[in-house]
């Protein structure tokens, strides 16, 4: 497919995960890609490398999107490697559950400057660059600010921030042919899922249970959505939360 011929996405948190094969699925559909990420500078070139050998382009840029210096960085190389932009997917996010008696201001602000803060910096770079027609930004939110789960007070809540801000800005930025539609995942199998412990556990199994289709997700199956979302077939869509939960509400 090359719906997406000619495009620039950038992809904050890209090094793994969903990010990353959301930046594999923009690229196998004719995007170049700017492949950002805030540590893991291995996983970021390892995307980037995977995208090049099915004959994609791509480009790894670090920045941590809740900081302002940081995020203007991204898109001036962005900017400078491809001269446009075209797409956003605000994908950067950290999850920390945690009980009420436990949260800390620590706690708290890790999870609002990147999943929040973040988005928002990176949304107003972002607007800076589309071009007179217009772009799409791709919010990653979760279900669980449908299904609140005990201990996830903080992350919930930044996640219904994300589909407020949502609906928000697709009206500030429509007159700017800007639309902004957020995918709102269930549990899905990452890098991080393993390295928390949720995989194996209770918590997977009663998301299961949950789950119509029977499964937990994986990131192939959040990435024709986005590529969805930043094509000219999503054209009429703004404002929009679609929920990729395999049927968990």
């Amino acid at each position: 497919m090359s719906r997406l011929k000619g495009k620039v996405a950038v992809v904050t948190g890209a090094s793994k995960g969903i990010g990353a094969e959301i930046a594999k699925q923009l690229a196998e559909e004719g995007a170049a890609v700017v492949v950002n990420y805030a540590s893991s500078k291995a996983g970021a070139d390892d995307v980037v490398a995977e995208i090049a050998r099915r004959g994609g382009t791509a480009l790894a840029v670090k920045g941590n999107v809740s900081k302002a210096a940081d995020v203007r960085h991204i898109f001036d190389q962005a900017s400078k490697a491809f001269g446009r932009l075209d797409v956003l997917v605000n994908n950067a996010g950290v999850y920390q559950f945690a009980p009420l008696e436990e949260i800390t201001e620590e706690h708290f602000h890790r999870q609002f400057d990147i999943n929040v803060l973040g988005l928002l910096l990176a949304t107003q770079e972002a607007a800076k660059y589309f071009g007179p027609e217009g772009g799409s930004v791709i919010n990653i939110g979760s279900v669980a600010s449908q299904l609140t789960p005990p201990q996830s007070a903080v992350y919930s809540a930044t996640k219904g921030a994300v589909d407020t801000i949502t609906r928000v800005l697709a009206k500030e930025l429509g007159p700017k042919k800007i639309r902004v539609n957020s995918i709102n995942p269930g549990m899905v199998e990452t890098e991080g899922t393993h390295t928390v412990g949720l995989m194996g556990s209770s918590f997977q199994k009663s998301a299961e249970a949950e789950t119509p289709l029977g499964r937990i997700g994986q990131p192939k199956d959040i990435a024709p959505i986005a590529a969805f979302l930043a094509s000219g077939d999503s054209g009429w869509l703004t404002g929009e939360t679609l929920v990729a939960s395999g049927g968990m509400r």
